[in-house]
């Protein structure tokens, strides 16, 4: 919007709402970005009397805003994040995709806690699923955490359960692209898979996520709309041909991990943890009216 030549008010907002249209239709699982499209909306609609210039101003001012914000809740949930770490050196914990500072801004969410831990002295020990078939984990994770100093391996997700049963994970904490308002969780393909294996392995399943990411308007994940991609990213990952090119492949982007199955949700406030239906609904209602989700 900082190249429109819309010579109005009514020229702008409407070439405006086109593109947020388009960038929210692009993630229709994760609501984040749709919460901070909304916002930056709901902010220009305050300022309709104002020149085009003026609007594209605003609008800077509003991403900046959010960014600084998005940095600060990460760091808290990092912070949050830790007070559930056992704190003795070379913790073991299994993340699962990227929620990093290349998924967020600066920390990330479930990676600000192995940086915050890594910044106490904990010198965490983190076991990166790939997370087929992106490979999100091994080309984004290992290689940001690498990057930190934090002593990261690599596994393929298949792997888990047998790094589990081995004793080498004391917990695992991943992100979340949409939270219902039962505690169910959307997040990339293969995390509740995870899930599943850490509850049979007693280990503690945590999720990290701010409070943009809570969508009160959906009673369960059952209605969390899952984005299905082009399937050759299944059969040819990475242009190189893996199965036959005439057999279908399914291709579901992100999976939903029952509420029964997490031990408790990090926030930017605090943790939360079951009843979710009365723990979410709290914290929802004290956020301020800026970060609080659409109800």
């Amino acid at each position: 919007m900082q190249h429109s030549a819309a010579a109005d008010v009514p020229a702008f907002m409407e070439e405006l709402r086109r593109h947020a249209a388009y960038l929210i239709s692009s993630r229709p699982t994760a609501v984040n970005l749709a919460w901070a499209v909304n916002r930056c909306l709901a902010m220009l609609d305050q300022h309709a009397d104002s020149a085009p210039g003026r609007l594209k101003l605003l609008l800077i001012e509003e991403a900046h805003k959010i960014l600084q914000e998005d940095i600060d809740m990460c760091r808290s949930i990092g912070e949050h994040g830790n007070s559930l770490l056992p704190q003795t050196p070379n913790v073991g914990i299994l993340t699962h995709c990227n929620a990093g500072a290349l998924a967020t801004g600066d920390w990330g969410t479930a990676l600000s806690v192995v940086y915050v831990a890594q910044e106490r002295g904990l010198s965490p020990r983190v076991f990166s699923d790939e997370t087929r078939p992106l490979l999100q984990g091994s080309r984004l994770t290992a290689w940001e955490l690498h990057r930190a100093g934090v002593n990261v391996t690599v596994i393929s997700d298949n792997m888990a359960a047998q790094v589990m049963k081995e004793g080498r994970i004391n917990c695992v904490f991943v992100g979340s692209d949409r939270i219902a308002a039962n505690g169910d969780a959307a997040n990339k393909i293969g995390t509740y898979g995870v899930a599943i294996l850490a509850h049979y392995h007693h280990i503690p399943f945590y999720v990290c996520a701010p409070s943009s990411t809570f969508d009160p308007t959906l009673a369960s994940g059952e209605l969390i709309p899952i984005e299905q991609r082009n399937p050759d990213e299944v059969r040819r990952g990475f242009g190189k041909l893996t199965a036959p090119a005439d057999v279908p492949a399914y291709n579901p982007a992100f999976d939903v991990t029952p509420h029964e199955l997490i031990t408790a949700i990090v926030t930017e406030h605090g943790v939360l943890r079951p009843p979710y239906n009365q723990s979410i609904a709290a914290f929802i209602s004290a956020l301020k009216p800026s970060a609080a989700p659409r109800q």
